[in-house]
């Protein structure tokens, strides 16, 4: 005789199993649950000769719906938060690899080769770029002349020294001068970094860099 088994799991098992979710209807029922009560309870134990009149009923009524409403609208937006967050961090994973330019004034200098960016303010008739090595030591100027507003082409610093040896690979920062008939021109320096990682978390989605510093997708000035 064979035995007929049901597979289907029952509605607790898979409760225990998932969790119930708390979701904006249920929320909103048991609002009006608690209010209907109080309002029955209310009702019951009134005075007779003063009973509760239209207008309060009425406006209590509106107080409820507003706080549903409320309830709803919120549960919604932080729904469509997370839904947007999750899609950026699926396009975001398009990036991992890439070398990214950010605000920053690192060096990563590699086999004679190195990259970095400027923007600038206004344009400037003297451009300058100091390089400086882990101890603050500047082991480079780099001058730029006459350069025109806006960010600037990409530049690079192959390790050459004032001293004359080739500097080691490693890790340098830069500064950069600008000038226009010897009034300060605002400038801003900008560093070339690899993109290792992404994540989301409650401050949006951030992009893990090979120099180990995390920033927002909308920091990244440029993708190579």
């Amino acid at each position: 005789m064979t035995t007929v088994q049901n597979n289907t799991a029952s509605t607790t098992l898979l409760n225990s199993v998932n969790g119930t979710k708390n979701t904006a209807a249920t929320i909103a029922s048991s609002t009006q649950d608690r209010f209907m009560k109080l309002l029955v309870t209310q009702m019951k134990n009134q005075d007779p000769l003063n009973p509760m009149d239209n207008a309060q009923m009425t406006s209590q009524m509106a107080q409820l719906s507003t706080v549903s409403g409320i309830e709803k609208l919120n549960a919604t937006v932080e729904s469509l938060i997370s839904n947007t967050q999750l899609s950026q961090s699926f396009q975001a994973t398009n990036m991992i690899g890439r070398t990214v330019l950010v605000n920053g004034n690192k060096l990563d200098l590699q086999n004679k080769q190195s990259l970095y960016g400027i923007n600038l303010a206004t344009a400037a008739d003297n451009v300058t770029v100091t390089v400086r090595n882990a101890n603050g030591t500047a082991v480079n100027e780099i001058a730029l002349g006459a350069q025109l507003s806006g960010q600037l082409p990409v530049m690079q610093w192959n390790g050459t020294t004032t001293s004359g040896p080739t500097a080691p690979d490693g890790q340098y920062t830069f500064e950069v001068k600008a000038t226009l008939k010897g009034q300060t021109v605002t400038s801003s320096t900008q560093n070339y970094s690899q993109v290792q990682s992404i994540s989301n978390g409650t401050d949006g989605v951030k992009l893990k860099l090979s120099d180990s510093s995390s920033i927002s997708a909308s920091d990244v000035k440029q993708i190579f």
